[in-house]
C-alpha cells in the first residue's frame, strides 16, 4: 500500500475503534454528543451522527443541487425549469435567499436542510471573490447554528482549468494543458485553483475530466487532456497531488472530483451521452488506466459518474461499475455524485419505469449524491425507504460517506474562511503569471516553412484578421465563469502589446458559425496594405462545449474562404488556430507557410500567442491528440492495433493523419543519439533503464518533449503497435547536450492476457524513442525471460 493511501486511510479506523472508544466513555458523563468532539475518532463521529438522524435528515445529505435549477428560488412548484447564462440581479437574489432557506431547512415542507451546494459561488455571486466567501460564510453560519443537528455544508465547484467562479483566475483548458507534456505545470494550475476555491469557502472542485479523448466530434471532449492512457494518467496524478495534497481539510486544498467516470468519450456517433458500445478489454485497457492512477496510486476522494450506458447498463445504476470495481478493485474511498440529472439516465434508457426505481438502482450501485434535484433522492426515495422497497442500509452507506467527508475536511472544526484572504488569493499576480506560462507552453508550432516564424519585432504593419482574433470569451472554452471580472488578452490585443509602434489594421472578416457578416473583401484589402497577415480562426461557444457535437472538423462558416482569401494576396500569411478540437485543415496545411495551434488559451493566450509569434517563447507544446486529415477517418488515435498499419490509403485520400500524436516543431532543432538498455535480458519483475543522449545543435534555447514508445514484439493477444510508456521535457541551451534516462517497470510492460488477467509475458520489446509518434529517431530491443 502506498504512503499516501496508508494516509487517507489512516484518518479512520473502522468499527473497531468506534467501539473501543465507546468503551472508553463508560461511567463519563459528557454534555457534548460524541459527533461534537473533535477529539473523538471520525469512525465514531460519524456513526454518532447517523444514529441521530431522521429519514428526512439523511434524504437532505444527500442532495447538493446546481444552481440552475430555478424551483430553488421560486419553490419546487415551478417544476424542473432550468435558468442557464447569465442570470438577472433579481434571479441571483431570489437563488440565494432559497439557498439560505434549503439550508435551513425551512424552503418546502418535508425538505430537510441539504447536505450542500454544487456551482453555487458561480451561477448566483457575480462580485468576486469577498462577496463568495461572505455568503458561503453566511450559509455555513445558517447550517451550524440554525438546524437541530448543525451539519456543516459540503460546498462543490467547478474546476476544470481553474476555479470556475467570477474572478477566478482562467487557465488555458484541455488540450492546452496536455500540449504542455510538463507535469509540474499541471500540478501547479490545481494547486492554484484549489487554493482559490478553499479561500472562498469551497471543498470540492469538480470536472476534472481525466479520460481518454477517443472521439473528437463530442463537444465537451475540449475538456479532456489527450488521447493516450498514460499521459492522462500522468495528468490524473498531478491533478490528485496538486488539488487535494496530503491533507484535505487544509486551508488551500479541496478534493479532486475526478470524471467523467469511467469514460464517455467514444459514444456512438460522437454525440453527447451516447451510448459506450465497448468491451471489458477496452475499458481497461483505454479508460480505467487514469482512474486507477487518480484513485488507487493517489487516492483521489471524489468522482462524478458518467452518464452513457456501458455494455447496455448505465452507469448511473452499475453496481459493477461504481461499486465492484470503483471500491472494490480502485479502494476508492471518497463520494460519487450524480451527473447533472444524471439519475434520469436509467429511465430513458428503459431500465427503470420512473424516478422511485432510477434511485433505487443508482443507490443499490453506489451513487451517493444527487446533485440535480431529483424526484429519486428526495420524496421517491423517502417512499422507498417506508414501503421496505428500499433497505436503511443503503440510506445510510451514503450518508455514512457523506458525514465521513466533511469530518475528514474539518467543516465541523472549521466551516467559515477569511473574506480578506480569499479577495487576496482570488487572481493573485501569480496566479496570471501561471495561466501566461501555461498558455506559452500549450502552444504547438504545427508549421514554419522558410522560417516565416518568429516575425520581426521591428514589423511596420500587421493584418489581424478572423472571427476569434477579438472574441475573449471564445478562446477560453466551457467551465469559465458566468461573469467576468478581469480582462481576457486577446489575440489582437497581444500583438498590440507586442509591437506598439508597429500599424495594426483589424478586420474580423466572418463569423465563426453563422450570421451575415463578410468582410472577406475588406481583409483582402488589409492584408494587401500590411507586411503579414495573421488571420486567427477555429471555434466558438457557439461550436464547442458541453452539447456542442459535430458532424466533422472542417472550418465553420466562412473561414476556410475567409483563409484562402488572404492567402491568394500574396501577403505571407500566418493561421493562428483556437479551438478544442483537432481540425481538419487540409488545405492549410498544404498552403499556408506558418500554423500555431493555440487551442483554448485562457485569460493569457493573447500575450502567449504574441509571444511565440515574435520570438519571446520557443513554442514547446506537443500535440497530446491526432489531428485527423477527415473525419471520416475515426477512430484516428496513434496506439491502433498492428492491422491498422497494414492499410494507409483510402480511394480518395492518404489514410495519414494530418499531425501524428506528439508532433510539434521548435525554433531550434535536437538531435538524438546513444541508446542504451539495462539490463538486455532480465525476468518480468525487473525494471529497465533506458538512456539516450539529445543535443540542442541549434542556435537558441528551447525544451523538447523526449517520447518513449514500447511495442510488445509477439504476444498472446494483439497489442498497439507503439504505446506511449515515459517522456521527459528537457531544456537545453544552444549546443547543449543531456543525458535523458527513463526507468521502465514491469506495469508498463504488462498486458491483460486472454482472460484480463494483467500479466509481463516472455519475449522481445522493442524500444523507440523520438520526437513524436512518428518521428522516431532511436530504436532498441530487451528480453523478458
Amino acid at each position: 500500500m502506498s504512503g499516501r493511501n496508508q494516509r487517507v486511510r489512516a484518518t479512520t479506523s473502522g468499527t473497531v475503534v468506534f467501539v473501543m472508544f465507546v468503551l472508553s466513555l463508560a461511567g463519563r458523563i459528557t454534555a457534548k454528543p460524541i459527533y461534537l468532539d473533535a477529539g473523538a475518532p471520525i469512525e465514531a463521529r460519524v456513526e454518532d451522527l447517523l444514529s441521530r438522524m431522521t429519514l428526512e435528515e439523511k434524504i437532505g445529505q444527500m442532495n447538493m443541487p446546481c444552481m440552475y435549477w430555478k424551483q430553488i428560488g421560486w419553490g419546487l412548484e415551478v417544476g424542473r425549469t432550468g435558468i442557464f447564462g447569465k442570470l438577472s440581479k433579481e434571479v441571483r437574489e431570489q437563488q440565494m435567499e432559497g439557498c439560505r432557506k434549503l439550508t435551513a431547512g425551512t424552503h418546502t415542507k418535508g425538505l430537510a436542510p441539504f447536505g450542500g451546494f454544487f456551482t453555487l459561488s458561480d451561477r448566483i455571486l457575480y462580485e468576486g471573490a469577498g462577496q463568495q466567501a461572505k455568503f458561503l460564510n453566511e450559509l455555513q453560519e445558517i447550517a451550524t447554528t440554525q438546524t437541530r443537528l448543525k451539519i456543516p455544508l459540503l460546498q462543490i465547484e467547478e474546476g476544470t482549468h481553474g476555479l470556475m467562479c467570477a474572478g477566478g483566475t482562467i487557465f488555458p483548458e484541455g488540450l492546452a494543458i496536455g500540449s504542455s507534456w510538463n507535469m509540474d505545470l499541471v500540478k501547479k494550475i490545481y494547486e492554484a485553483a484549489a487554493r482559490e476555491g478553499r479561500a472562498i469557502g469551497v471543498h470540492q472542485l469538480c470536472t476534472l475530466v481525466i479520460e481518454p479523448n477517443r472521439d473528437a466530434r463530442m463537444g465537451r471532449n475540449e475538456e479532456g487532456y489527450s488521447e493516450d492512457p498514460y499521459l492522462c494518467s500522468c495528468i490524473a496524478k498531478a491533478i490528485v497531488e496538486g488539488c487535494q495534497g496530503w491533507d484535505v481539510s487544509a486551508k488551500d486544498k479541496v478534493v479532486a472530483v475526478l470524471c467523467h467516470y469511467p469514460g464517455q468519450s467514444q459514444p456512438v456517433g460522437g454525440l453527447e451521452r451516447g451510448a459506450m458500445e465497448i468491451s471489458e478489454r477496452t475499458l481497461r485497457e483505454v479508460f480505467l488506466p487514469p482512474w486507477v492512477a487518480g484513485i488507487k496510486e493517489c487516492g483521489a476522494l471524489g468522482v462524478m459518474a458518467t452518464y452513457p450506458a456501458i455494455d447496455g447498463v448505465p452507469v448511473h445504476g452499475s453496481e459493477k461499475i461504481l461499486t465492484d470495481i470503483l471500491r472494490g478493485e480502485l479502494r476508492f474511498d471518497g463520494l460519487v455524485l450524480s451527473e447533472g440529472t444524471g439519475i434520469n439516465t436509467i429511465v430513458y434508457e428503459g431500465v427503470a419505469a420512473d424516478q422511485k426505481q432510477a434511485g433505487e438502482m443508482a443507490l443499490k450501485a453506489g451513487v451517493d449524491v444527487g446533485i440535480s434535484l431529483e424526484e429519486a433522492y428526495m420524496d421517491a426515495l423517502a417512499a422507498n425507504v417506508n414501503d421496505g422497497t428500499v433497505p436503511m442500509e443503503l440510506v445510510d452507506r451514503a450518508v455514512r460517506r457523506i458525514l465521513k467527508m466533511k469530518f475528514r475536511q474539518g467543516l465541523f472544526e472549521n466551516p467559515f474562511v477569511d473574506v480578506e484572504y480569499a479577495a487576496r488569493v482570488s487572481h493573485n499576480q501569480a496566479h496570471q503569471e501561471l495561466a501566461l506560462q501555461v498558455a506559452r507552453e500549450g502552444i504547438v508550432l504545427l508549421k514554419n516553412e522558410k522560417n516565416i516564424l518568429p516575425l520581426s519585432k521591428n514589423i511596420k504593419s500587421i493584418a489581424v484578421i478572423g472571427p476569434v482574433a477579438d472574441a475573449d470569451e471564445d478562446q477560453l472554452g466551457d467551465y469559465s465563469p458566468h461573469n467576468l471580472l478581469h480582462d481576457i488578452v486577446t489575440p489582437l490585443e497581444g500583438i498590440k502589446r507586442k509591437v506598439p509602434h508597429a500599424k495594426v489594421k483589424y478586420v474580423k472578416g466572418c463569423e465563426v458559425i453563422k450570421g451575415k457578416l463578410d468582410e472577406i473583401s475588406q481583409a483582402q484589402a488589409a492584408a494587401k496594405e500590411a507586411e503579414v497577415a495573421v488571420v486567427v480562426v477555429g471555434e466558438s461557444r457557439d461550436t464547442d462545449g458541453e452539447g456542442k457535437d459535430v458532424a466533422d472538423f472542417d472550418l465553420t462558416g466562412l473561414q476556410q474562404k475567409l483563409v484562402e482569401a488572404v492567402y491568394e494576396t500574396g501577403t505571407p500569411t500566418i493561421v493562428v488556430l483556437i479551438n478544442g478540437r483537432p481540425l481538419s485543415i487540409r488545405w492549410i496545411a498544404e498552403n499556408v507557410p506558418g500554423i500555431v495551434e493555440a487551442w483554448n488559451c485562457g485569460e493569457k493566450g493573447g500575450d502567449a500567442i504574441a509571444d511565440v509569434l515574435f520570438g519571446d517563447y520557443n513554442p514547446s507544446g506537443r500535440l497530446p491528440i491526432t489531428v485527423p486529415r477527415h473525419v471520416g477517418q475515426l477512430p484516428v488515435y496513434y496506439n491502433y492495433r498492428p492491422s491498422r498499419s497494414a492499410h494507409t490509403k483510402y480511394v480518395n485520400m492518404s489514410g495519414r493523419p494530418l499531425y501524428e500524436f506528439g508532433y510539434g516543431l521548435s525554433y531550434t532543432k535536437f538531435e538524438y543519439s546513444n541508446i542504451s538498455i539495462e539490463p538486455q535480458k532480465t525476468g518480468p519483475g525487473a525494471g529497465r533503464s533506458i538512456k539516450v543522449d539529445v543535443q540542442n545543435v541549434g542556435d537558441r534555447a528551447g525544451q523538447e518533449v523526449v517520447q518513449l514508445y514500447i511495442n510488445d514484439v509477439v504476444s498472446s493477444v494483439t497489442t498497439p503497435a507503439k504505446e506511449l510508456k515515459a517522456f521527459k521535457k528537457v531544456e537545453l541551451a544552444p549546443g547543449q547536450k543531456k543525458t535523458v534516462e527513463f526507468v521502465v517497470g514491469p506495469y508498463e510492460l504488462s498486458l491483460l492476457d486472454r482472460n484480463l488477467n494483467r500479466v509481463v509475458e516472455p519475449g522481445t520489446f522493442e524500444v523507440m524513442v523520438g520526437a513524436s509518434s512518428k518521428d522516431i529517431r532511436l530504436r532498441g530491443n530487451f528480453e523478458c525471460q
